[in-house]
């Protein structure tokens, strides 16, 4: 798979020393070299270093390293994970950002057999957040779907992740469903809104 370059366009002025005010990125495949990096953006976007459950991020991110690299040995003609570099030569090709796409069978029963592309685990820097990348590569991931064949793409967000909803409904995904089940309703937990986008050609 080859490289995609971008120049990131910035809502707001550059703040974070880290990161230059003009920049170059870069969207690739991932490979096995880049699990690593990959495994810590993901983490630190899905599970905190602090409080009680702070002791289990290391196990954590052990977890997300060891499926993924299971999903990279393991090729599907329809999986994709991808990765955003910053391609500033001070920063070595830095992972700023990644995202994994593939495609699934419906549990619905009215749709048996109906595939879909989805995507998930989509996860930036916190330095890199508001730049550009997490909208790079759901475009990225849109074209890929069509080059697949498909004309819809699906993801699931936590209903209280307001961030991230902002993001995907600026990007014209809109609900598709409202998840529910008994642990959400006994322990006050966040459902799951399932997103839906019609992609044009």
């Amino acid at each position: 798979m080859k490289s995609w370059f971008f120049h990131p366009h910035h809502p707001q002025p550059v703040t974070d020393p880290g990161v230059k005010s003009s920049w170059q990125m870069e969207i690739r495949a991932a490979t096995s070299a880049d699990l690593t990096g990959i495994a810590q953006i993901i983490a630190e976007s899905f599970h905190s270093q602090t409080g009680f459950w702070g002791w289990a991020f290391p196990l954590f991110r052990l977890g997300i390293y060891e499926d993924l690299r299971y999903r990279l040995i393991s090729p599907s003609p329809h999986h994709a994970c991808l990765v955003a570099i910053d391609a500033t030569p001070e920063k070595g090709n830095q992972i700023v950002g990644t995202v994994e796409l593939n495609v699934r069978f419906s549990d619905s029963w009215a749709y048996v057999q109906k595939t879909f592309p989805y995507l998930s685990n989509l996860a930036v820097n916190p330095q890199y957040r508001r730049y550009g990348v997490a909208s790079s590569l759901l475009m990225r991931c849109e074209q890929l779907s069509q080059e697949w064949g498909f004309q819809d793409i699906y993801l699931h967000v936590l209903e209280k992740n307001y961030p991230a909803r902002q993001l995907y409904f600026k990007q014209g995904y809109r609900v598709h469903q409202v998840e529910s089940d008994w642990n959400t309703v006994l322990f006050n937990q966040s459902r799951q809104i399932f997103l839906h986008k019609r992609l044009n050609g």
